[in-house]
């Protein structure tokens, strides 16, 4: 796939079985013959942000080379979290069964009404930037033009735990 782009999906989970969930999501991008996942974090517990009144998810992230364009692959990132159960509407930020997120596509910015490269709440999520920060801290943001690792480090600890899950 050299030439092809590199996208980063964060994966997530708060309903029925989670971890597995999420592991069945990576598998359904992999089974994609356009994207080779080049990368994975590890599995983390995480807080919900946003609606607290729900239970934690469980969270990671992979990185992509993929043949697939930016709206291509959001299509598919929708098509494996309908196939898992999920329904097309729901309350935002709320409890789900699969969270298949397009964070950044290459360094693409855009903004559209139906995708935001980079993902417009990524820099102010540790649920996101953890598990980006064990595939490659280095990742500068093409907006913020920091590195993962140095928005992860800026933010505030209120309301936002995450623990690797063993």
């Amino acid at each position: 796939m050299a030439g092809h782009s590199i996208a980063y999906i964060s994966v997530g989970s708060n309903l029925g079985d989670k971890l597995e969930n999420c592991r069945r999501g990576i598998a359904a991008l992999e089974a994609i013959p356009e994207i080779r996942v080049t990368g994975r974090s590890r599995f983390y517990k995480t807080e919900p942000v946003d609606f607290t009144a729900q239970d934690w998810f469980v969270n990671s992230a992979v990185r992509l080379q993929t043949g697939l364009g930016p709206f291509e692959l959001l299509d598919r990132l929708l098509i494996i979290q309908r196939d898992a159960g999920r329904p097309l509407t729901g309350l935002r930020f709320g409890p789900r069964i699969l969270d298949l997120d397009l964070l950044m596509y290459d360094q693409l910015v855009r903004e559209d009404s139906r995708l935001w490269l980079p993902h417009p709440r990524m820099h102010r999520r540790r649920f996101v930037l953890q598990p980006m920060c064990d595939i490659d801290p280095s990742i500068v943001h093409p907006l913020l033009g920091k590195n993962i690792q140095m928005l992860l480090a800026e933010l505030d600890e209120h309301g936002q735990r995450v623990v690797e899950l063993r």
